[in-house]
């Protein structure tokens, strides 16, 4: 493994189109997730064309760069606007506002930014050392195997990616409803064409991507009548802080990123949900509680080394058994497919090079996300001032051009504008988006893996529940099930008492 990494960082560095690839990933994603309603799934969505023409570890590792600055980024306008720039930066706000209206803007920043730092590269690196050997165990994975893994992911996303367990299962079902259009699989028989040729080939899975996630929040964003936030002044000296305001948060850093990474490897929950827990951890073990709230540095750490960390942990699964946690490794599990690369157990075996290619591009792009936050802090805070009439139409144009380049269709084009109404009305209805991606992205996984282990079993269905691994991840997911109505029955328990 060692000499691998070594291997991956000597490609990375004798490449200067990988490095500077990094590094505009790295700003990218860094824009987009300090602008409120332009995450990190947008950006990423959006640049996936991009990619395209690239290596697949060039056009890759930029990827996992724009994820890296957009899950960092979001501390920009947490702290300044009040306002979470992703979800994984929510309980920045709680600390990092309040110290801004004190006049202590600068030093927030600077704590955010070197627990961003801290807590990708812990994440990042257990996820160098546990992928190999967990995809090592997962190699003897047959049909059945995958069908249940599949199984697995897609109730256990739709049921923790939002607060109806019916409209989580309703997204991912129609998700895999639209996956369905064009040639089977196995057979290639003709599904949902009505006898237009260009469904023939199916729904692009770029244009679904950028369509569901970028054209969405543009068409919302669009029609939002919120006047924009005001932007509050900071002044930043050197790091921000001194030595003295991290001396005695080693512990809750170690801490905070342990939860990101752990919580990060569950699929389904991922960084907007591990910033919330490290900070209610932080602040129930803390000698001073009733100091959180006013603006202290313990809870800007807790949230920012947690919701980095989150990035190697929900990185691991993706890798060794393809299940993407959230919507940005969604969109790295295109990524990964559009390259001609399935992510899961043979990954190591088939495409290792790459793998650690990409591994030491993440390294690197963490260490660029920290070198360009504290340098062009000030290049970043004027981005949130730029009016959304003249950002809007630019994000339109470059995601229509990277839909049309990838086949020269312009049905891909109409494909764009038609799963953004899908997206924007999935919101208003608040059928969440992730279940979608997932249930388009696995269907196929589904459906090959089901009809291959019936053609192996001579059609004998029960043979999934007499094969161990399999078994184990069918109990997984009724578990799952049972966990989630469980949690939603409480939750709207307590709702309907607060009422009464």
């Amino acid at each position: 493994m060692f000499s691998m990494l070594v291997a991956g960082f000597g490609s990375v560095f004798t490449d200067p189109l990988s490095i500077i690839m990094v590094f505009l990933g790295t700003v990218v994603g860094i824009i987009f997730g300090a602008l409120p309603g332009l995450t990190t799934v947008a950006g990423l969505s959006m640049f996936l064309p991009v990619t395209y023409a690239m290596a697949s570890g060039t056009g890759l590792s930029m990827l996992t760069a724009i994820y890296i600055g957009g899950i960092s980024g979001g501390l920009i306008s947490a702290i300044l606007l009040n306002i979470p720039g992703t979800p994984s930066s929510i309980a920045t706000c709680f600390e990092g506002s309040p110290m801004a209206k004190k006049g202590e803007a600068g030093k927030a920043l600077g704590l955010g930014v070197f627990a961003s730092l801290i807590g990708t590269v812990f994440g990042i690196s257990l996820m160098i050392v546990l992928s190999p050997t967990l995809a090592a165990l997962t190699i003897k994975f047959g049909p059945w195997e995958y069908f249940s893994v599949t199984i697995f992911a897609l109730t256990l996303i739709s049921a923790l990616c939002g607060k109806s367990v019916t409209k989580g299962v309703l997204s991912a079902l129609f998700g895999m409803m639209f996956a369905t259009v064009g040639l089977s699989p196995i057979d290639s028989a003709k599904r949902f064409t009505f006898g237009y040729l260009q469904l023939t080939s199916g729904f692009n899975l770029l244009a679904v991507l950028v369509g569901l996630y970028a054209i969405s929040e543009v068409l919302s964003t669009a029609g939002s009548d919120k006047p924009p936030a005001k932007v509050l002044a900071y002044k930043m000296k050197g790091l921000g802080f001194s030595i003295k305001d991290i001396s005695g948060q080693w512990f809750n850093m170690l801490r905070s990123s342990l939860i990101g990474l752990g919580i990060g490897i569950l699929p389904g929950i991922g960084g907007s949900t591990s910033n919330l827990i490290a900070y209610s951890v932080a602040k129930n073990s803390s000698k001073y509680p009733e100091k959180f709230g006013t603006g202290i540095p313990d809870g800007i750490i807790a949230s920012e080394s947690s919701n980095n960390a989150s990035i190697g942990g929900a990185m691991i699964p993706l890798l060794t058994l393809g299940i993407p946690g959230d919507g940005a490794t969604a969109i790295l599990l295109g990524g990964f497919m559009l390259h001609g690369m399935q992510p899961g157990p043979l990954l190591f075996q088939t495409n290792g090079a790459t793998v650690y290619h990409i591994f030491a591009s993440m390294i690197l792009a963490t260490f660029f996300m920290a070198i360009v936050m504290y340098a062009g802090m000030r290049f970043f805070v004027k981005i949130l001032k730029v009016p959304s009439n003249i950002l809007l139409p630019l994000i339109v144009v470059l995601c229509s051009i990277g839909a049309f380049a990838l086949n020269n269709r312009v049905f891909d084009m109409w494909s764009l504008l038609l799963f953004g109404l899908i997206g924007l009305a999935m919101a208003k209805a608040g059928i969440p988006g992730p279940p979608f991606i997932l249930g388009f992205i696995l269907e196929g996984a589904f459906e090959t893996n089901l009809r291959r282990g019936l053609e192996y079993s001579n059609g004998n269905f029960l043979e999934v529940f007499t094969r161990p691994i399999s078994a184990i991840f069918l109990t997984l997911t009724i578990l799952s099930l049972v966990l989630t109505l469980m949690r939603q029955y409480q939750s709207n328990k307590r709702l309907a008492s607060s009422k009464n």
